[in-house]
């Protein structure tokens, strides 16, 4: 009774459809009777997990998979974050109320010498880390690394693999107790995606596989990939899925606030790619070329030192500017922003290749079955050659890649409000609405919360730069100013020839003023006029295409006056002060 109560609570979870609880519900519970699992049920009534469903089905067709009643999303996301002191935060009206700094000149050191990387953990944030493992523990969160990051007082949290659903619920209360503990220690934890100019932005690189209820991983090569066929089928699938819906899956990680952290300082650009390393390249090309028999032989590195064995060569993507790598049993996606939600991410990938498999299995079960491997494998080389394209294993960052991705038809999506619209792209409607996630109208409204959100969170940051500029830095450089002035009166009324530092310091300044007042009057106008705007869409738009640029403007003139304004009278803390404190 107790199975049959557990998997009728599960499918009412996940809203199955009143026919299969009434199904449920009529099956005899006598002894020896068999309960259906998931993946019959959503072959029976064509419903339940895409995921679940549609590896199984494909799975199925192999002999030695026969026995797989279930194959799982696993998740493991690492979560990064910045520790701020919570007396300076409360001094920044832009990090209380926009969680990132607005304005803030480049201190004389920041993250050049990795010493932050690699150096100990500071007593105070040890402390913090101690607790925080404790509190999660207590929740069943299993956290298990915790480590400086590159930029000043930045850090990372990685938990243990889970259910993609479980890891979701999980992050989402790590990121509230991560908040909540450091409170406690006299911090203030920063989970926007850029809080600092000039240093690492923070991601949330989701790790995620399928793993069979067998204990299988379908994306670990094992020791001859290019007879592992199942792995072969669910690798290319993978590829296929972001190459033709790469737009969904840009559009999963696009938020204002990433926006400012995509493209720069180790994380990923905006152009969707994927790096499968040299082993994976090699094995395809040589697949392709039919050359690859046997063994796959693991690359091995040299120490150069005789009385040391070759250590094996890690398959991980080191240089960071991937967007989503296979890192030898995994893929991991590094768009996603270090305060998002895994939920859409994984929506998506869970989709996007179930979609992939569904083919795969329309295309073997009509194989000749004493040809099944020899199918596989010629399915598995075709879709890596129609979809190879995506694949990248350079520099993300050069000119060069941007080129090269554009001559490949890869299209470059560089800001949120457009990748919105992929939600209503017609192939992108017709997938969720396949395994039923969502139809057309739950994607409409989705699109319109995400601009409204957009919206708001532009407003915001305009607002409060608006506020600081004409409320705390125009009156302290006018301070300034007027202190300049004062000194260069009493120089002259000495009857000296001093006072030329003086008077070359107030024209620099009075010059950095006069454009940091226009560009305040152009965003105070500017926010109006945004506001006037009836649709969220035109003002995200507008934003984009106006405040932007003008918020830049404002900022440049604020950081230049920071340089030389002393340090008695600017008025909130600068980058030296937060990033580096006890």
């Amino acid at each position: 009774m107790s199975e049959f109560s557990h998997l009728k609570n599960k499918l009412l979870a996940e809203q199955v459809e009143d026919e299969i609880y009434h199904y449920i519900l009529d099956t005899p519970l006598e002894p020896g009777t068999k309960l259906p699992n998931e993946f019959e049920l959503g072959e029976k009534f064509g419903v339940g997990r895409s995921t679940v469903r549609e590896a199984v089905k494909l799975l199925h067709l192999f002999d030695s998979q026969k026995d797989v009643g279930k194959v799982t999303p696993q998740v493991g996301p690492e979560q990064e974050y910045f520790l701020i002191d919570k007396d300076m935060y409360e001094q920044r009206k832009d990090l209380v109320f926009c969680g990132r700094t607005l304005f803030g000149a480049k201190p004389p050191k920041g993250q050049e010498l990795d010493d932050h990387y690699f150096g100990a953990i500071k007593p105070r944030v040890a402390a913090y880390m101690a607790e925080l493992d404790e509190e999660l523990w207590k929740l069943g969160i299993l956290a298990k690394t915790e480590h400086n990051e590159v930029a000043p007082s930045q850090h990372e949290l990685a938990p243990i693999y889970t259910t993609t659903n479980i890891a979701t619920d999980h992050n989402q209360l790590t990121m509230e107790i991560m908040q909540k503990v450091a409170s406690k220690h006299g911090l203030v934890c920063l989970l926007h995606e850029k809080p600092f100019a000039g240093v690492n932005g923070s991601g949330k690189h989701n790790n995620w596989s399928l793993c069979t209820d067998k204990g299988l991983n379908l994306l670990k090569p094992g020791a001859n990939p290019s007879q592992n066929y199942p792995f072969l089928l669910f690798f290319t699938a993978v590829l296929a899925a972001l190459d033709e819906y790469f737009d969904l899956v840009r559009m999963s990680a696009a938020t204002l606030g990433n926006e400012s952290r995509l493209g720069g300082h180790e994380a990923p650009p905006t152009v969707i790619s994927a790096f499968i390393g040299e082993d994976m390249q090699q094995l395809f090309d040589a697949l392709l070329s039919h050359s690859a028999t046997g063994a796959h032989e693991k690359q091995r590195l040299n120490t150069g030192l005789n009385f040391v064995a070759d250590i094996g060569k890690d398959f991980s993507d080191r240089n960071r500017t991937s967007p989503f790598a296979f890192t030898g049993n995994k893929f991991e996606f590094r768009m996603v922003g270090s305060s998002a939600t895994l939920s859409t991410p994984n929506v998506v990938l869970n989709a996007a290749v179930s979609e992939m498999l569904s083919r795969m299995s329309d295309r073997l079960e009509k194989a000749d079955k004493s040809r099944l491997h020899e199918e596989a494998l010629g399915l598995a080389c075709e879709f890596y050659e129609r979809h190879k394209r995506i694949v990248f294993n350079g520099n993300g960052y050069s000119k060069e890649w941007f080129e090269e991705a554009e001559k490949r038809g890869l299209v470059h999506i560089d800001n949120s409000i457009t990748a919105y619209d992929a939600l209503l792209a017609p192939k992108n409607v017709a997938l969720f609405e396949k395994f039923k996630i969502m139809n057309k109208k739950e994607l409409e409204s989705r699109r319109a919360i995400y601009l409204d959100n957009y919206e708001k969170t532009a407003l915001i940051e305009a607002r409060t730069m608006l506020m600081m500029a004409k409320r705390e830095i125009l009156p302290a450089c006018m301070e300034w100013e007027d202190k300049l002035a004062r000194d260069i009166e009493k120089l002259n009324a000495a009857g000296t020839n001093f006072g030329g530092v003086q008077k070359i310091q107030l024209a620099k300044t009075d010059a950095l003023v006069n454009e940091l007042f226009s560009d305040i009057e152009k965003l105070e106008a500017q926010i109006q006029e945004m506001q006037d705007l009836e649709s969220s869409y035109d003002s995200c738009v507008f934003f984009r295409d106006r405040i932007k640029d003008t918020m830049d403007a404002l900022r440049a003139a604020a950081d230049s006056l920071e340089t030389i304004v002393s340090r008695k009278v600017w008025p909130i803390p600068t980058y030296a002060d937060i990033l580096f404190y006890e």
